[in-house]
């Protein structure tokens, strides 16, 4: 299998995460891409020219890392880090929702501080910056135990290291102990210290 990434991208980390925790690092080619350059080999992949972008065992391209991440949890090997079925599934879902949102937000602001200054949006970006900790405070609220490790609660570790890597300046951590706990736990696991932003 193939995974194009790019080093410092949070959803590309939570793929390599679990392929990690799934036994599967030795079946994963991780190849860094460079999206922003329309890297040719990822955009026969993925039209969209994303990462992360999975190329299975069989050429099926899989896109989006809830999806890839799910692909690499049913594949490998251990406990399922996303439930099949019921309300815990539902519970888990709801914590990498939740996670991905505030990604999703952070990475908005960062694409929109990468504009020229002329062209950047005041009023988008505190919006962001505002939904971005609303996100942060329902992961504080659901109470992510460490020691319970699934999809929702690696993607929210992910999540807290990349806002605090890419927005040095916004304080991810206030008033947020269950989630400083969470992440300091989970990156201390080898899958976590192996795929540190850079």
């Amino acid at each position: 299998m193939k995974l194009y990434i790019s080093t410092a991208s949070p959803f590309a980390r939570k793929c390599r995460i679990v392929a990690r925790e799934k036994g599967l690092a030795a079946r994963v080619e991780e190849i860094v891409a460079d999206p922003y350059a329309n890297d040719p080999a990822l955009l026969a992949a993925n039209p969209v020219v994303q990462v992360p972008t999975l190329i299975a065992d069989d050429g099926l391209p899989l896109t989006d890392s809830p999806v890839i991440s799910e692909y690499l949890d049913a594949l490998g090997a251990g406990p399922r880090l996303l439930p099949l079925a019921g309300a815990e599934r539902l519970r888990v879902r709801r914590i990498e929702t939740l996670a991905n949102g505030a990604l999703e937000m952070g990475v908005k602001l960062v694409l929109e501080k990468r504009r020229p200054e002329s062209e950047c949006s005041p009023s988008w970006m505190a919006r962001w910056t505002i939904n971005m900790g609303r996100a942060l405070d329902a992961l504080e609220a659901a109470a992510p135990d460490p020691d319970d490790l699934h999809m929702g609660t690696i993607t929210a570790a992910v999540a807290a290291t990349w806002i605090g890597f890419r927005h040095p300046d916004y304080d991810w951590a206030g008033g947020r102990p269950r989630l400083i706990a969470l992440r300091e736990a989970l990156e201390a696991r080898p899958s976590f210290r192996e795929t540190f932003p850079t």
